[in-house]
């Protein structure tokens, strides 16, 4: 048998074994003494009784001039085709369906209580399918913002199904009329909470006062996901965020981040078609309409001036002290400045990270959370 070309059809290992022994004219017992191994041990591979491994492999390559891969090939192949056999058709296609279904969070997603989880994957096709509104193959597209390059770039699976959990909550969020300069006002008022962090428990409120539904949803673990700006239709503007950077300054900076894409109106391109930003750090590759928020959320936390004649006064010397002085003087919670001198890369980031405190258990109380166990309930 040539080591070349690997028989089409699939046969037990040990009829091979046997061709070879019958075209040499030996015995069972001439191939034993000859790799070195009892004539049970042949007899059994010659029956099928056992399969061969690599020391195997290598004695009948040594005796027929072969290779051992040639044997371990065939092994495997004969192995693989058994196997297929026994399962059938219906197993195979499952798998592959399941696997298909996997490129979405689906452990997750049964974890947070979005699908029930189910053996059948008949079952758990059509709980996502029921989740996403469409066949899995047709799920809209829901364009968002990168942290480099193509503005059409599309969200990942995980992205996906966050933002589509979003767009299913925002819908249960009451809210008054939406209206620019209601929202222009809440900014203002918003800015008055930026000293304690147990204030931003009234964004919601503020929020939903101007027309902006707000919520809070956990991110999937990798989705690298900070908030998203999305309309229900022309009138509706929806703000969720992730919190997944539970720090008093990225609170800020994402929400202000979100308001002004409300503010322009980014991503209103219809009532039917949803565009999503993801909030990402400042950097020079964005899109246009990312790095105007970005501004946006920078001038807000810290005005360019202000921390410019800081800067000047105390470079390289950051202080505790003069930090919170500053803080104290711009009314924000001096985390919000050491965030921005982290960001500007005047300061390590491990430094004054103290001041960096929590701020999601506060919002989480007054807005519409799903994640961390809480589970919204929706009647069927």
């Amino acid at each position: 048998m040539s080591d070349d070309v690997l028989p089409i059809s699939p046969r037990p290992p040990g009829k091979w074994i046997e061709d070879e022994i019958e075209a040499r004219g030996w015995s069972q017992i001439d191939l034993a003494e000859i790799i070195g191994k009892s004539p049970q041990l042949v007899s059994d591979l010659i029956s099928g009784k056992r399969g061969i491994n690599p020391e195997t492999a290598m004695g009948l390559a040594d005796a027929f001039g072969t290779s051992p891969e040639l044997w371990m090939n065939l092994e495997t192949r004969y192995q693989l085709a058994k196997a297929a056999s026994e399962a059938g058709p219906a197993v195979k296609d499952a798998r592959v369906r399941r696997a298909r279904l996997y490129t979405y969070p689906v452990r997750e997603m049964v974890k947070r209580g979005w699908i029930e989880p189910s053996p059948n994957i008949e079952v758990l096709e059509f709980q996502m399918e029921k989740f996403f509104g469409s066949p899995l193959d047709k799920i809209q597209y829901m364009a968002h913002a990168p942290k480099k390059g193509d503005q059409n770039a599309a969200a990942s699976p995980a992205q996906l199904a966050w933002l589509y959990r979003a767009k299913m909550l925002a819908a249960a969020v009451q809210v008054e009329a939406y209206s620019e300069s209601a929202l222009r006002g809440a900014e203002q008022s918003l800015r008055g909470l930026m000293q304690e962090p147990v204030e931003v428990r009234h964004v919601p409120k503020i929020l939903a006062r101007a027309g902006v539904r707000y919520l809070v949803i956990e991110a999937f673990p990798g989705s690298k996901i900070d908030g998203a700006c999305f309309w229900l239709d022309k009138k509706n503007p929806v703000i969720a965020m992730s919190t997944r950077h539970d720090r008093i300054d990225n609170y800020w900076f994402v929400l202000r981040h979100e308001i002004e894409h409300v503010l322009r109106k980014d991503g209103q391109k219809g009532d039917d078609i949803i565009d999503v930003d993801i909030a990402e750090t400042v950097s020079d590759e964005l899109p246009t309409s990312e790095k105007r928020a970005n501004e946006a959320a920078q001038e807000y936390c810290v005005s360019a001036h202000e921390m410019q004649r800081f800067i000047a006064r105390f470079r390289p010397l950051y202080s505790e002290r003069n930090i919170v002085q500053f803080a104290n003087r711009i009314q924000v919670h001096p985390g919000i400045v050491v965030g921005q001198l982290h960001a500007r890369g005047e300061m390590h980031w491990k430094n004054l990270r103290k001041l960096l405190v929590k701020v999601r258990e506060f919002v989480t109380s007054a807005a519409l959370t799903d994640g961390w166990g809480s589970i919204p309930q929706f009647r069927s």
